[in-house]
């Protein structure tokens, strides 16, 4: 039995309480408020999980540093929180008393098994058929997506879906804090970001992994997230012939989405001009997506909007090339709503044209008409 199987095991008996939670493939997130305080989502609604508790605070502080020597990661005294994973891949954040008034907070984003891919989405009505199609294409041609939304609004699905779409010829490199991403084409690098340790290594962060992904012939980076000075980076190599690249970001629409790229850039290092570090964002970007989570639960992709540089004043201009036409909530609660086709044609329609692509074209002929 080697040290991951008799972490595994380990972490199972620290957990017992909420095994039954992480084990129900329904089950996509288990938040640990305290010993006695337990929700999980499912279906992207939370629920309280009735009659679940750990014995005592020193129980659940077990299970946290248990977690915490499996992942080489301190929850020593003054720390106050830790980033980590299970031994399956799932995603943990722990926070500490004091800085929890309510005990030990234990969130486990669940490691999902299987790969999701557009033609999903389209079932789950996170996408309509055409706008999948509109995705399929852009990809193949090379623009730079970013991802925007809300936190749990299912950014990192939609990107995991979005990059099913890059041909098995690529050599991509997927950067992360922490690894979540799946893809199925084989020639896939995966780095990940990882803080100082105990004994006194430094951190590695995001932003050491870009500069190394860079040296790495890539056809493709992907950035699982967006969250500081890598930003800067990330734009620079949009503009500086590392086509395709894709991150996520939050931000609650195309213009804040941008905006905070923007001023992430800012937080570098570097001594750049807001007026520079704009014509570089504008520049790099060539569509955001924006996804949002509804009351009932659903996550659905709410505009695909094209970046279009800056107007006169030095403001982002964005045209909506789909947007999701909403109908009145039904009875049982659940909303309904189709993403739906502006009439706005892209800036780069030709090139699908000029890369051999228009066989592709079936449901969005009025987005990228046939060439004359």
């Amino acid at each position: 039995m080697d040290a991951k199987e008799i972490y595994a095991k380990t972490t199972r008996h620290f957990l017992r309480p909420v095994v039954s939670l992480l084990e129900d493939p329904s089950v996509s997130e288990v938040l640990i408020n305290g010993p006695e305080t337990i929700y999980f989502e499912r279906a992207g609604k939370l629920s309280h999980a009735e009659g679940v508790r750990f014995p005592s605070e020193a129980a659940l502080m077990a299970a946290a540093r248990n977690i915490a020597e499996y992942a080489g990661r301190s929850l020593a005294h003054g720390e106050h929180s830790m980033d980590a994973r299970l031994p399956d891949g799932s995603r943990v954040h722990v926070i500490l008393p004091p800085s929890s008034r309510v005990g030990v907070c234990i969130s486990i984003r669940k490691f999902s098994q299987s790969s999701l891919d557009l033609d999903q989405l389209v079932q789950w009505g996170t996408l309509s058929a055409e706008a999948r199609e509109f995705l399929a294409i852009v990809v193949k041609l090379h623009r730079n997506i970013v991802i925007a939304g809300g936190t749990g609004s299912g950014k990192t699905s939609l990107l995991n879906a979005l990059s099913s779409e890059i041909s098995p010829d690529e050599r991509i490199v997927v950067i992360e804090d922490s690894s979540e991403l799946q893809l199925t084409q084989a020639h896939t690098i995966y780095l990940e970001g990882q803080p100082s340790t105990p004994d006194g290594d430094p951190a590695v962060t995001i932003r050491d992994l870009f500069v190394d992904s860079l040296r790495m012939r890539p056809d493709r980076i992907i950035v699982g997230e967006v969250r500081r000075g890598e930003a800067l980076d990330l734009v620079q190599s949009m503009i500086s012939g590392h086509s395709g690249a894709m991150t996520t970001v939050h931000a609650t629409t195309a213009r804040d989405a941008a905006i905070r790229l923007e001023t992430l850039s800012m937080m570098g290092g570097v001594n750049l001009p807001v007026h520079v570090a704009r014509v570089q964002v504008a520049s790099a970007i060539h569509l955001v997506l924006q996804i949002m989570r509804f009351p009932d639960g659903k996550r659905r992709v709410h505009a695909i909007s094209e970046c279009l540089g800056l107007d006169e004043q030095g403001e982002y201009r964005f045209q909506d090339i789909y947007r999701l036409q909403m109908e009145a909530m039904g009875e049982d609660g659940q909303t309904r709503g189709t993403l739906e086709a502006t009439g706005a044609i892209p800036s780069f329609s030709d090139q699908v044209g000029m890369l051999g692509l228009q066989p592709l074209v079936k449901r969005t002929r009025n987005i990228f008409p046939a060439p004359l």
